[in-house]
């Protein structure tokens, strides 16, 4: 169980409006059932606007935010992400491994995601990029994909907070971290 204890159903017209629209239909997770039952918490979490898709591809959305969950021990919403989101995403097992054990220049990766990886783990080491580093972003991505990916870096580095810090339990159809 969570160290806070999460919000319990029947949930508020309003709270069920958003878990509604923010899990389709799905039951909500802990997180949100955590963060729910406390309305200030709720509303700044819900208003990083973060959970929708934004400039970014699917594809290049979950490699974000699978590295960075990895990158911070965060299994839960790593499972999460990956569970929900790899298949769709267009990412094959090899690149599930690597969001975990692999290098920014695996050979899994195409030149503009390997550079992409590399930002995320320079922002996650350093929390900043270099100027090759933004070089080398730069030469794929746009200002607008470049600013969603250190937005994304940063709000999923704050989820790794809330979940590793409230102990949250692995939701039962999350992937598990690859073995070393």
């Amino acid at each position: 169980m969570s160290r806070i204890a999460p919000l319990e159903p029947p949930y508020a017209p309003d709270i069920q409006q958003q878990f509604d629209r923010i899990m389709r239909g799905a039951p909500p997770l802990m997180l949100f059932r955590v963060m729910a039952r406390h309305a200030r918490a709720w509303d700044k979490f819900t208003a990083g606007s973060l959970l929708d898709r934004g400039p970014l591809t699917l594809r290049e959305r979950e490699i974000v935010i699978d590295r960075t969950c990895a990158l911070n021990a965060c299994e839960y919403e790593w499972g999460v992400h990956v569970a929900t989101f790899a298949g769709p995403a267009q990412l094959n097992a090899d690149q599930i491994r690597a969001t975990v054990r692999g290098d920014a220049d695996a050979a899994c990766w195409s030149a503009a995601e390997q550079a992409m990886i590399a930002a995320v783990d320079a922002l996650n080491h350093r929390v900043t990029l270099s100027d090759a580093e933004f070089a080398a972003l730069s030469a794929h991505f746009d200002a607008d994909k470049i600013l969603e990916i250190m937005l994304l870096c940063g709000f999923y580095r704050t989820v790794a907070y809330l979940a590793n810090g409230l102990a949250l339990p692995l939701e039962a159809k999350a992937a598990r971290f690859p073995a070393a």
